[in-house]
């Protein structure tokens, strides 16, 4: 458990002095990005917010709730609600669980019966999802349905489909087919938490009957947090990539001292097959996109014949950084981060020995550092679990670029590698022979476009964050010119790696988003939009761009980009903010010389 953690399941929490000085901590923090967020609870919902909100500043998000009366979350949205309404959400949270089901079998309900109660119940659900969209055009995260306290038929109840275990299992059916067929629905799998927590710990009779909430008390940090990490994901603050400790991390012992032969990995013992275990769920989240590296203090020599082992799942290939050395690890790692060009913050850092794990907290705070211990454990048995429960690596869509994005870095890897050959730097672009596929947002490119907008902090001229109901919502204005940008070259593919939205106003259009990916970057792919840009805009009868930049702390080498397109200052705000007009006219010649174009 981390430092949070132990927090909120401490007596602490009960103190509002003390919640109030930590979260005065947390919300000093730079940078926080905040979100409106809609909490409609079928049980009381206040303590839930109160962590929630602790969990959410610690992954920089400063969150403004709105919370319903208690078990009104259907009237809430079915009915006139001007506050709502006024309030605008980003997201609506439905604190829903098997104690709202209205509607339940009885012990003489036929199969058609059960079928019509199952429709019913679902039916609820899908109006207030429909209507949530038609409203506010923001996601959804639903509670699925925890397994009920008591089971009156036994073990029948889990099996026969007038028992409510087995018509809760029937709607968690329903509800995740309705989740993978509707974009902007979340399921958050309470289901899973509750049994994960321990129903005893989960349906607490005092807390429901004295203060009507669900989970109980003991349950409620766990909750918070687990809710914490699905609304990380929905905001792109998922982290990217997993630095890897070896000794006694990935395999027991000290390869330096033991040997290969000596190390723990396999299945000859228990704590051998511990470790491969880890290493199993770890390549589990590689093949799902999560960027593997290794920071060890090693002979690099020794971490490759250990990587290399004849049990291990993770041979030498996995990872796309390997550093092994005698250097300080938090050197190790602000190296990683620069190698692989994403932020400290997007690290997640695991080692066995806490003297380094306190070391890199205290030189790099961005990036999250894994206790490997739960309450039931403190050595290798506990790793998966210390990981698996941490919530960093949470997601709620897995697109084909995140499935390809451990190819993309590699392949990054290799592109530097090529540079070292070249003096002359547009010879070097030319060698990677470059093609662009620019188009307009389509269908297929959604989720991957809304992930853009709301995980790239460094090329992002303004940071606005975009949900996908808001991004489907712009792909159907005719007012709003959107491009998208793909980029191939001899290493393989980056994907969709730069988007462009604007709201044209007659002939001027003002650009409210641009952004590109950082493995991209000096590789004049934004030059290869704005090309297009111009061209658009040419073709609607636009006159003149309008671009604004909003600093941040993580996008200040773009806040003269605007100026090296050409663009004329017009306006300098106190904030740091500049406002930059641009001539649409038959003169502009391309701007982009080393990427061949291909348009959609």
């Amino acid at each position: 458990m981390n430092k949070l953690d132990l927090f909120c399941q401490s007596e602490s929490m009960t103190r509002p002095g003390v919640v109030r000085k930590l979260k005065k901590t947390l919300s000093e923090q730079a940078n926080l990005q905040e979100k409106r967020i809609a909490v409609l609870g079928g049980s009381t919902t206040n303590e839930i917010l109160n962590q929630l909100e602790l969990y959410l500043l610690n992954c920089g998000i400063r969150p403004v709730f709105y919370e319903s009366d208690y078990n009104m979350f259907f009237e809430e949205i079915m009915f006139d609600n001007p506050r709502l309404d006024e309030f605008k959400p980003d997201l609506v949270y439905i604190h829903s669980t098997t104690n709202n089901i209205k509607m339940a079998p009885s012990i003489d309900s036929t199969d058609e019966e059960v079928d019509t109660i199952l429709e019913n119940t679902y039916s609820q659900f899908e109006t207030l999802w429909n209507s949530i969209e038609a409203k506010y055009g923001c996601a959804v995260i639903q509670n699925n349905f925890d397994p009920p306290p008591y089971r009156p038929l036994g073990n029948l109840d889990g099996t026969d489909r007038r028992g409510l275990t087995c018509f809760t299992r029937e709607l968690n059916f329903r509800f995740a087919k309705a989740s993978r067929e509707r974009t902007g629905l979340i399921i958050h799998d309470i289901d899973r938490l509750a049994s994960e927590i321990g129903l005893n710990n989960w349906h607490d009779p005092s807390s429901w009957y004295a203060y009507k909430c669900i989970p109980g008390l003991k349950a409620t940090p766990r909750l918070a947090k687990s809710l914490a990490g699905t609304i990380r994901a929905l905001f792109g603050k998922a982290s990217k990539c997993l630095v890897l400790d070896l000794d006694n991390t990935l395999w027991g012992g000290i390869i330096g001292d033991d040997g290969v032969e000596g190390i723990k990995l396999g299945r000859e013992t228990a704590e051998a097959s511990a470790y491969l275990a880890f290493q199993k769920y770890i390549k589990a989240l590689k093949e799902r996109g999560i960027i593997l590296a290794v920071c060890s203090k090693n002979e690099k020599e020794n971490a490759i014949k250990g990587l290399e082992h004849p049990d291990s799942a993770l041979p030498p290939e996995n990872f796309t950084i390997i550093r092994a050395n005698w250097s300080p690890k938090s050197e190790n790692i602000a190296a990683i981060a620069q190698a692989i060009n994403i932020d400290a913050d997007s690290l997640v850092f695991f080692d066995d020995n806490p003297a380094e794990r306190e070391i890199v907290r205290q030189q790099i705070p961005e990036t999250a550092v894994i206790e490997p211990t739960t309450e039931f454990a403190s050595d290798v048995s506990a790793y998966i679990a210390a990981l698996d429960r941490s919530g960093l690596f949470e997601t709620v869509r897995i697109s084909k670029e995140d499935l390809q994005r451990n190819e993309y870095y590699s392949a990054n890897a290799d592109r530097a590698e090529l540079q070292l050959q070249y003096t002359d730097y547009g010879d070097y672009l030319d060698s990677l022979q470059m093609t662009a596929e620019i188009g307009f947002f389509a269908p297929q490119y959604l989720e991957r476009i809304t992930q853009l907008t709301n995980k790239t902090n460094q090329f992002n001229l303004t940071t606005i964050r975009y949900t996908l109901p808001e991004i489907q919502a712009a792909t159907d204005d005719p007012n709003q010119l959107d491009l998208y940008g793909r980029l191939t070259d001899k290493f393989g593919n980056n994907g969709l790696v730069s988007v462009i939205l604007g709201q044209q106003e007659g002939e001027t259009l003002s650009i409210s988003l641009w952004l590109m990916s950082c493995r991209v970057f000096k590789r004049e792919m934004e030059l290869t939009m704005f090309d297009a840009l111009v061209a658009e805009a040419g073709k609607r009868g636009i006159k003149k761009i309008i671009g604004t930049y909003a600093p941040t702390p993580k996008n200040g080498f773009v806040s003269d980009f605007y100026e090296t397109l050409g663009f004329t200052l017009l306006e300098q705000r106190e904030n740091g903010k500049t406002v930059w007009e641009f001539p649409v006219d038959d003169d502009y010649s391309n701007q982009n010389t080393h990427i061949k174009v291909e348009y959609a």
